[in-house]
């Protein structure tokens, strides 16, 4: 299995290469030659542990790791660092299943594919004979921040900078990064959004100048954005091992289809669940749900991408995004993989801050269901779950469940529906402590924990406790156009 960047046909490498190199030099994503389908059938996977899952779909895309090197990955990532051994838990709720996904050490969906992608990369390094310092350089809106730098804190050949949103994330997120220890480990704020962080990271991935000044000082970028395939891959895993589980408790049989809802800023988690429809597990619609920066909900409305509108900052952090580069991928294969098209749509995104698709990119579209959820749509749905059903969610499940609750009425579908439930209600505890209450805002961000605990009946999760009392490691602030400045300094170059 080759890789190919959305953006020319000709560039063709593996599946380590395009882990290590994390962005295309052309400036597109590394997207398979073809997506492959499951060589172990569903009946005989239900069974199957997390990691004997996350095997038999990952073995079928990188194809140039040997079955010990890949199942050493997989067994490094998923173990006692989750607090469940099932590592992603259904629980049936409000006419649904939520897929808890934030069972890992920073308590966010990222830690599903962050949690391997260190080992991913060491090994991809080694196939390639790499002697360069691999220099992690990403931007967050929130939880990919802090997930990759609990990934890659301490392991030997690489160094990690994160760029965040100085005033664009939960003070818990913010808490997280900027405690992070590790003498490898980089956290700096822009006085800009999320958009411009991914701008300047993207900006600094395809600095040709800046890539030849790193390699003399013995240094390569690569990244832990979703924009890295290394990124996707694992995330397609959680999708497959959900629809096992439902047919495990009875809920489908082996053949019937399911909906799957997925609050979505940047497009990755999404993208990975119509990758594994690419593969064989039957999904019958994917339900884009977004915040009030409704870029996605007006795309899938209209075929027209806009970024030219108000940045909206709400109270599901991780969803404020304008630009979701995972789209790309989508685009170039509703295209027909038709590259140069890709290519020209790009390019007018980045000229005029907007694109339009064909009808018929359109009529590839027809799986796709797109809604949003307001403000108060969305503390209103965690009050109302909260009192029917007893069970807490986050901030950014919360826009999904609103928005599988229009699609139920909008369709009267009632096909058995996976909920992506992609972040801990600690992480967000004063948006969702005030859904439920609003008089709960008078009180400090660690008295709402505990009073989420009492509510919950959910252990406050270690990543919380950690941070309590943990002191303040980086505290650097910088005009979001020198974040490049910012690198060479902490670099050295």
């Amino acid at each position: 299995m080759n890789y190919k960047s959305t953006r020319n046909d000709n560039e063709l490498v593996s599946a380590s290469e395009a882990i290590l190199r994390g962005l295309a030099s052309d400036g597109g994503l590394y997207v398979p030659e073809s997506i492959p389908k499951l060589s172990t059938s569903l009946d005989d996977m239900v069974n199957m542990s997390y990691q004997e899952v996350a095997y038999a779909v990952m073995k079928e895309f990188l194809t140039d790791f040997t079955e010990t090197e890949l199942k050493h990955c997989i067994n490094s990532a998923y173990d006692s660092k989750f607090d469940t051994p099932v590592i992603a838990p259904l629980k049936a709720a409000d006419g649904a299943h939520f897929l808890e996904l934030f069972h890992g050490k920073t308590i966010a969906f990222k830690d599903m594919a962050l949690s391997i992608l260190p080992y991913l990369l060491t090994t991809s390094a080694k196939k390639n004979n790499v002697t360069n310092e691999i220099v992690i350089l990403t931007a967050t809106s929130g939880d990919t921040g802090k997930a990759a730098l609990a990934g890659f804190a301490d392991v030997p050949g690489t160094s990690i900078i994160v760029f965040y949103p100085k005033s664009g994330v939960s003070p818990i997120q913010e808490k997280q990064m900027v405690t992070q220890r590790g003498d490898n480990t980089y956290v700096v704020g822009i006085t800009g959004n999320f958009d411009d962080a991914q701008t300047g990271v993207k900006n600094m991935f395809n600095d040709k100048e800046l890539a030849s000044e790193m390699n003399s000082k013995g240094y390569q970028f690569s990244s832990a954005n979703s924009i890295n395939i290394g990124r996707l891959v694992p995330q397609i895993v959680y999708y497959v091992y959900s629809y096992l589980g439902l047919v495990k408790e009875g809920t489908i049989k082996v053949g019937d289809k399911i909906n799957v809802v997925v609050p979505t800023g940047n497009f990755g988690n999404i993208l990975a669940s119509y990758y594994a429809k690419g593969m064989g597990l039957p999904i019958n619609k994917f339900i884009c749900a977004s915040n009030e920066n409704k870029v996605l909900y007006d795309f899938f409305s209209t075929g027209i991408y806009d970024k030219n509108r108000e940045f909206v900052l709400t109270s599901s952090p991780s969803m404020d995004i304008l630009i979701s580069s995972n789209l790309e991928r989508l685009i170039y294969k509703i295209a027909g993989a038709d590259a140069a098209k890709n290519l020209e749509l790009m390019k007018s995104l980045n000229e005029t801050g907007k694109y339009e698709i064909t009808d018929a990119m359109k009529k590839e579209l027809a799986d796709f269901y797109g809604g949003y959820a307001s403000e108060e749509d969305t503390a209103k749905i965690i009050a109302k779950i909260y009192e029917n059903d007893n069970y807490i969610i986050d901030t950014h499940t919360a826009v999904a469940a609103h928005v599988y609750e229009q699609y139920v009425k909008d369709t009267n579908d009632t096909t058995p529906a996976v909920i992506a439930s992609t972040a801990s209600p600690y992480k967000f505890t004063r948006s969702v402590m005030n859904a439920i209450d609003s008089s709960y805002d008078s009180k400090g961000d660690f008295e709402l924990v505990d009073e989420l605990n009492r509510l919950s009946n959910v252990k406050v999760p270690e990543a919380i406790e950690d941070i309590r009392t943990a002191p303040v490691l980086h505290d650097v602030v910088v005009e979001s156009e020198d974040m490049c400045k910012q690198v060479k300094k902490i670099l050295d170059i």
